[in-house]
C-alpha cells in the first residue's frame, strides 16, 4: 500500500493553500484507479491519501513537485486493515513511513522536495532517485515547453493537433518537445511505477 502525506513548504506567514489543494488532488485522481482513502487534512498545512496503484501514485507525485509548493513524503507498507473511513484515524507501517519521508522532504537539501520510506531493500531508494530526477527535468521546462506538453496531454493526439491549437509548425512543436525532454519522460515514468510496484511487493 502507498501512503502520501504532502506539507505545504513555508507555510509560516502564508495563506493556506490546502484547500486548493485538495480540489486539485480531487479533480487530477477523478476516475483513476487506486484511491483507496481520498486526500484530506490530517493537521494543519498537510494532507494525506491512501493508494495501491503505482501509477497513479507516480503521475500524483510528478504533478505535486511541478507545482513547487509542496514537500512529498512516501510510505511504502502494510496498513492495519480494516482501514477507517478516513486516512488520519488510519495505522500501519506505510502511514509510519509515510511521517518520516515527509520529514525527510522538508529537511533535504536536494532540489526536489520527494522522500520515499519503506518497501523491499532499496526499492525506496530507487523509486525516489528517479522521481526527483523526472522532477528536475520538469523543473527546468521552459514555459513554451510545457505548453505543448500540456496540449499534447490534454488533447490526447499527435504533434499536428498541438501545433494547429496553438498556431505554430509541427517542427516547432517537435522541438519544443525535444527541449522538454517529453519523450524521455514518458518513457521513464512506467519504469518508475514498476518498480514502486515490486517496492511493495
Amino acid at each position: 500500500m502507498f501512503v502520501l502525506t504532502v506539507d505545504q513548504r513555508a507555510s509560516t506567514g502564508r495563506p493556506d493553500r490546502v484547500p486548493g489543494l485538495l480540489r486539485h488532488v480531487a479533480g487530477r485522481l477523478s476516475g483513476r484507479p487506486g484511491v483507496v482513502l481520498g486526500f484530506e487534512r490530517t493537521v494543519g498545512d498537510e494532507v494525506q491519501g491512501v493508494l495501491d496503484d503505482a501509477t497513479t501514485v507516480v503521475d500524483l507525485v510528478l504533478d505535486l513537485l511541478r507545482d513547487g509548493g509542496w514537500s512529498v513524503g512516501l510510505g511504502i507498507g502494510a496498513v492495519d486493515e480494516p482501514l477507517p473511513a478516513v486516512s488520519r484515524e488510519a495505522s500501519g507501517e506505510a502511514f509510519v513511513h509515510a511521517r518520516d519521508a515527509v520529514e525527510q522532504a522538508k529537511s533535504r537539501s536536494a532540489t526536489e522536495p520527494v522522500a520515499v520510506r519503506g518497501g523491499r531493500a532499496g526499492g525506496g531508494d530507487e523509486v525516489e532517485a528517479l522521481l526527483r530526477l523526472l522532477a528536475a527535468v520538469a523543473a527546468r521546462r521552459t514555459a513554451n515547453g510545457w505548453e505543448a506538453v500540456d496540449t499534447l496531454a490534454r488533447v490526447g493526439g499527435s504533434q499536428k493537433d498541438v501545433a494547429r491549437l496553438l498556431g505554430i509548425s509541427e517542427q516547432a512543436v517537435s522541438q519544443r518537445l525535444r527541449s522538454a525532454l517529453w519523450s524521455e519522460e514518458t518513457g521513464a515514468r512506467p519504469v518508475v511505477a514498476r518498480l514502486l510496484g515490486e517496492a511493495d511487493a
